[in-house]
């Protein structure tokens, strides 16, 4: 069967899998079923066995390796320009601190979101998220960040809306305007929180685009206190907490995140013992992004397995991004969770399905192959989860298959 994406509800058969690898919410873990077919009506899985009935079209996936799409629950896709600048200037030994300090850092795309045009912003947008589906991402989370005014940010929020309209990937919009202070509130931190507080987040609230509420909680950046209230505020507007947490130094972000009921405290490279007791009293989910560490070139990964140990489920995603973390590969997420988090294979394929799944609120609908839920699909030109971590670098990847549809 050739491939294209379509809408029309038909009979959908994948024939001869050599193993379907997937998250099972009975037995709440990683299963895989061999030498098995997989049925789709419509958007949905409606059979996973052996020797299903034919239907209308049918893939033979010849002995090929099935599981579902990967779940990135932490991007900020919506930047005009990339950084490259940046990274050539961290090759030669400049670090990433050192180079906000003079100006450049989340503060430098800003211009480039401010001064674009919605269709400009679009069409960059739209290349990147065809990019995550290439690379067997079917649900993306994507925030504001870049523009840290009022109508650059409602603008950002309006083209993943836009996008999600038509493009075979789900979105899932989140406000980040506590990204930074931008510079004309560089000596006046007081009064972009002010901002944020009275103005920018009533109008994302009645916008209704936005899911989620971001900060950057971090030393330089928004302290615990101003997050604390930017969070409440957006609780305020319908909005769900999110924390970018402890990320450089231990600055209470993570224990922030236990006391403001976050569903997801995300780096957490520097995570103290007391924010760890708090994220595990709380059930937060510590979404871990061992891209970023790998990109700055850094060595300091997130302590996965104390997490583990003490009972916070993990998720993995890759902070794809103009600066701190140029990926977008899932598949090289896991790679490095497995050599550097330590997570064992099991553990890192569930954190880029179903956990990330949870921390969206989507896993009713995605991060398995279950009856009933979307039939979000990656079929790969491999025989065995292990290979996904073996390649590294290369992306076997056979078809992508979006809401029962082949793209």
């Amino acid at each position: 069967m050739e491939c294209g994406y379509s809408t029309n509800q038909v009979m959908l058969k994948l024939a001869n899998i050599s193993n379907l690898v997937t998250y099972q919410t009975k037995s709440n873990s990683i299963e895989t079923f061999s030498d098995v077919d997989l049925l789709i009506n419509g958007e949905f899985i409606e059979e996973i066995g052996i020797s299903l009935d034919d239907s209308q079209q049918t893939i033979d996936c010849s002995g090929r390796l099935v599981t579902p799409g990967f779940v990135d629950c932490h991007t900020h896709s919506v930047f005009y320009n990339g950084r490259e600048e940046e990274y050539s200037k961290r090759l030669s030994g400049i670090s990433y601190q050192d180079i906000a300090q003079e100006g450049g850092g989340i503060n430098a795309s800003i211009q480039g979101v401010r001064k674009a045009s919605e269709n400009e912003l679009l069409d960059k947008v739209s290349k990147r998220m065809k990019r995550f589906i290439k690379l067997g991402t079917t649900t993306v989370e994507s925030k504001s960040g870049y523009g840290l005014d009022t109508e650059s940010e409602l603008k950002s929020l309006r083209v993943l809306d836009k996008l999600n309209q038509y493009l075979p990937i789900d979105i899932v919009p989140t406000f980040l305007g506590a990204h930074a202070f931008p510079p004309e509130y560089s000596d006046n931190h007081n009064g972009y929180v002010e901002l944020l507080c009275n103005e920018m987040i009533p109008e994302v609230g009645k916008q209704g685009i936005a899911k989620y509420c971001d900060v950057f909680c971090e030393n330089g950046y928004f302290t615990v206190n101003q997050s604390k209230q930017i969070l409440e505020t957006a609780k305020d507007y319908g909005m769900i907490p999110r924390i970018h947490a402890d990320e450089f130094k231990d600055s209470g972000a993570a224990k922030l995140a236990g006391e403001i009921g976050a569903i997801s405290a995300d780096h957490l490279m520097a995570v103290s013992d007391s924010g760890i007791q708090s994220l595990s009293s709380e059930g937060v989910t510590a979404t871990l992004l061992p891209g970023t560490t790998f990109f700055l070139g850094s060595n300091s990964y997130a302590p996965a397995r104390k997490l583990l140990d003490a009972g916070i489920s993990i998720a993995l995603a890759t902070d794809f991004n103009p600066g701190s973390c140029h990926i977008q590969s899932m598949p090289f997420i896991i790679s490095l969770a497995c050599l550097n988090l330590k997570l064992n294979l099991e553990e890192a394929f569930q954190a880029a399905t179903w956990e990330s799944a949870k921390t969206l609120n989507v896993h009713n609908e995605v991060g398995s192959l279950e009856v009933g839920k979307k039939a979000d699909i990656v079929i790969w030109d491999l025989e065995r989860l292990i290979e996904i971590p073996y390649f590294i670098s290369d992306i076997p990847i056979y078809k992508v298959i979006k809401s029962g549809s082949c793209i």
